[in-house]
This record gives structure tokens, C-alpha cells and sequence, in this order.
């Protein structure tokens, strides 16, 4: 048995959940729930990032304690986990004692390795981003990701982390493991970025004016910068620095992110852990945005897609089908409740859903008992190993529709509804035997739906029931 780990990265608290978030874990989720069809042991970690400016503010905004106000909205997030039926393993704050302490002993090793000191700075600032941005990122003066935000200018004397010492160290790593950034389009991109030249960047704020972070070891008058504190839950999660038969264990890792996460996964996540004189994460995965009418959907824009109103009105899995199967893994993708609604009633209840009620319906004209398969030797599987390991979920998810489809035209081929007595029971016995391969291939990807088809069709009498999928009207 081998040890997988997974994480995404961790959402800000300044907002309830969005589709585009939804996204990323349920693409986690999958991975996870594959793995341990495999075998694995796996840990998959999830949580909420509570550090920063842009929270602080929103606390300032609803009168609140930041405590208080992560407290509610990281309830939100883990809330998820029913919603969207995710089975992560960890769900970590950024707030807790231990991860405030890893992220403590992480600064005090980079300063030890003399890449963190002191220095007064003058930028501009996105507080949307939580980033410093140079001239050339702009677009109008404005960054293109937050454009409704006016960038701030800062001058003040903060602690610097020395990335541009790590350039050449990047780019060997980059080169020595062709496949640590997936799809191809993002590993030239930040191979090019770093290649472009490394500025050291700002990884403190003074406490008087931004109090809400992770204090700086031995300098009460700073805060440690939100996306450095932040990254370092990637490993505190997993027990650093006490537990390190843990972290041993399932570190490096896989990492899912956002494309606007590029720079800081892949490049000052990584340079940050060479400082520290630890393993490089084993495989950042970076996924598209989702849009509404060709435009970015994000709280900051304000035009949401709530995944629990989806949920709640067209059911966990029929939410998840369309993120894996609609949604390309790494180019940006409309979403629309039109097309959702189409989707649902042409690929759930006519095909998957109508299959199962047909088939459960003759096998139980046919009296029919069924088995459990092993499937360990099913092509579909390794098939399916092929399209994950890729990261290719809407072909992961074809292949299995494509079963659906021949299974149900095998249906129409055999006219089974014409037969009845021995003849029935002959014909529909490979056909169950389908719909419970689809539903074992479907384990990772439709939990819920997959549970339904694997005990109808093991019970000790296979009987129809209701519809899995009924129709929107």
C-alpha cells in the first residue's frame, strides 16, 4: 500500500464558498477517493486561509473580532464537505496553534540560512491579490485580476525573503523534473517567469497598521505576510516539525491550484522550501477559471455561482458531474445554469439515470440475483488511472458516459422487454453486469450515485426504484 497526499490550496475567509473554488476540491476529491480505490493511504487536506489585510478589513467592515469573523466563514468552507460529499482527511486554519508555530519555525530556519532581512520598500500593492505588483503586470494601471480595486502605494521598513537567490536553483529543479507542473502551457510559463529574473519580495507588515498575522520570531512590531504564513500549511498540516515520521511519510505532495496561484505554488512555494532545507513538493496541478459570460467568476468581481444553492436544487452529484465532465481541467470554461440544466437532463437522466431504471426494471422482471465483480482486472481502470493521473478528469468521466452509452444501446439491440423466463434472465445477466462495472468506474466521481447502483443491483433480489435523476422540467 503507498502513501498519496493531495491538497488544494486554501481559500481566503472573506466570503462564502463560489463554484470556482468548488472546482478545485471536487477535481481533489476525486484523486483522493481514486487513490484509495487503489490502495493508497491518503491524506487530503482542505482549510481556510484567515491571515491578511483583505480579512482584517472585512472584520473592521461587520464590527467583528478577526476570530470571530473566520470562525463563521471557516464553518462555511469545512460546511462543504457534506454539501459536495468531499472526503478530505485534514481541514486545516491557518489561525491554529500549530500551524502558527510550524509557520514560526519555518521563518526562524530561512533566517538561519541568511534568506530573510530587513529593508525599507516602496510598491504597489493589490490588496485583492495579496501581492505586490510590478508595471508590466498592470493593465490601465490596474491589476487585470482585481480591476475594480485601486492598487495602494506602501513605503514602509519590512522583512524581504531572498528569492532572487534561488533563480538558478529553480530553474535546475525545473529542468531535472520535467512533469512538476501540469498542463505543459503552465510549466513554460513560470520557467519563463523565473528565468525573466527574481526580485526578493516582502514577507512581513508592521503590526501597528496590519495586526491581524502570524507574529515574526523575535520582532513583535511585525506580522508575518499573509502568503508566506499561508503556504506553509501544505506541511504543518501533516504534523511539521514535530511529527516526522507524518510528514516523512506523505511529503512531497500533490498540489491543486488556481492559474492566478502560478507564481506562488510553483516558484515561492518552492523557493522558500530550499530555504528551509526541505523536499520540494512532488506535482502542482494548475486548473482554468470558471466564467460567466466570458468573465472571471470571483467574489472580488461579485457575479458568484453559489455551490450549495446548485446542490440543495439539482443534488451533490449532479453538480460534481458537470465540473469534472463540462469543465476543461485547465482552460477556462463558461458555466451557465442554462447549459447546466441541458447537461443534467441529457447526460444524468436520460443516460446514466434511464440505463439504470431500465435495466433494474428487467432484472427484476427476470427475478435476477446479482454478485459483486472484481473489477482490479477491468481495462476501464487502467484507463481511468491513464486520464487521473493527467489530470484529465472530463476524459476520465467520457470514458465511463461512452459504457453508459453502449450499455444502453446493447438494450435496444437485444429487446429484452420481448423475452420473458430463461431467455430474460440470459439476456439481462451481462447487462446488470454492466450497470455494476459503471457503477464501481463511477466510485470516484459520483459517490453518492455510485453507492445507489452498487447495493440496487447487490441486494438479493434486484428491484426498481426511483428515478436517480429526475428530469428539470
Amino acid at each position: 500500500m503507498g502513501k498519496y497526499y493531495v491538497t488544494t490550496t486554501l481559500p481566503y475567509v472573506n466570503d462564502s464558498p463560489h463554484i470556482g473554488f468548488a472546482l478545485e476540491i471536487v477535481q481533489a476529491d476525486v484523486l483522493a477517493r481514486w487513490h484509495r480505490l487503489l490502495g493508497d493511504e491518503v491524506v487530503f487536506n482542505f482549510g481556510t486561509d484567515e491571515h491578511g489585510q483583505k480579512i482584517y478589513q472585512k472584520a473592521l467592515e461587520q464590527k467583528k473580532e478577526p476570530k470571530a469573523y473566520c470562525d463563521e466563514y471557516a464553518a462555511k468552507f469545512d460546511g462543504l464537505k457534506k454539501t459536495l460529499n468531499l472526503s478530505y482527511t485534514t481541514f486545516i486554519r491557518t489561525t491554529d496553534e500549530h500551524h502558527v508555530k510550524a509557520a514560526q519555525e519555518f521563518w526562524t530556519r530561512c533566517e538561519k540560512n541568511g534568506d530573510i532581512y530587513k529593508s525599507k520598500y516602496k510598491i504597489k500593492y493589490c490588496v485583492g491579490c495579496e501581492l505586490e505588483k510590478t508595471d508590466s503586470e498592470l493593465v490601465e494601471g490596474k491589476c487585470p485580476l482585481h480591476p475594480n480595486r485601486d492598487l495602494e502605494i506602501r513605503e514602509e521598513e519590512n522583512y524581504f525573503f531572498r528569492f532572487s537567490k534561488y533563480q538558478d536553483q529553480l530553474l535546475n529543479f525545473y529542468e531535472n523534473y520535467p512533469d512538476f507542473v501540469k498542463p505543459v502551457s503552465k510549466y513554460t510559463e513560470i520557467k519563463a517567469f523565473v528565468s525573466g529574473g527574481l526580485q526578493d519580495f516582502s514577507v512581513s507588515r508592521l503590526k501597528s497598521k496590519m495586526p491581524w498575522g502570524i507574529e515574526v520570531p523575535g520582532d513583535p512590531t511585525q506580522v508575518m505576510f499573509v502568503w508566506f504564513d499561508a503556504l506553509i500549511n501544505y506541511i504543518s498540516t501533516l504534523g511539521w516539525p514535530e511529527n516526522q515520521k507524518n510528514f516523512t511519510d506523505f511529503w512531497p505532495g500533490v498540489q491543486m491550484a488556481g492559474k492566478d496561484n502560478l507564481r506562488q505554488q510553483t516558484a515561492m512555494w518552492q523557493a522558500m522550501l530550499m530555504s528551509a532545507g526541505l523536499p520540494n513538493s512532488k506535482q502542482v496541478f494548475i486548473h482554468g477559471f470558471l466564467t460567466l459570460n466570458g468573465q472571471k467568476i470571483s467574489k472580488s468581481l461579485g457575479n458568484t455561482v453559489d455551490p450549495v444553492e446548485l446542490a440543495v436544487k439539482y443534488g451533490t452529484d449532479a453538480v460534481r458531474y458537470y465540473l469534472l465532465a463540462k469543465i476543461h481541467p485547465w482552460e477556462d470554461s463558461d458555466f451557465t445554469i442554462p447549459k447546466f440544466e441541458v447537461t443534467y437532463n441529457a447526460d444524468l437522466a436520460n443516460g446514466l439515470g434511464n440505463l439504470v431504471a431500465r435495466v433494474a426494471k428487467l432484472a427484476e422482471k427476470a427475478n435476477l440475483k446479482f454478485e459483486i465483480l472484481n473489477l482490479k482486472s477491468n481495462q476501464n481502470l487502467q484507463n481511468l488511472n491513464k486520464y487521473l493521473n493527467n489530470y484529465r478528469f472530463d476524459e476520465a468521466v467520457k470514458l465511463i458516459w461512452e459504457e453508459i452509452a453502449k450499455t444502453n444501446n446493447l438494450i435496444d439491440e437485444k429487446r429484452p422487454w420481448k423475452l420473458t423466463g430463461g431467455e430474460l434472465k440470459k439476456t439481462m445477466e451481462p447487462i446488470a453486469a454492466e450497470v455494476v462495472k459503471i457503477g464501481y468506474l463511477l466510485r470516484p466521481f459520483l459517490p453518492e450515485t455510485a453507492e445507489k447502483i452498487i447495493k440496487q443491483f447487490s441486494e438479493d433480489k434486484i428491484i426498481s426504484g426511483l428515478p436517480l435523476f429526475p428530469r428539470i422540467k
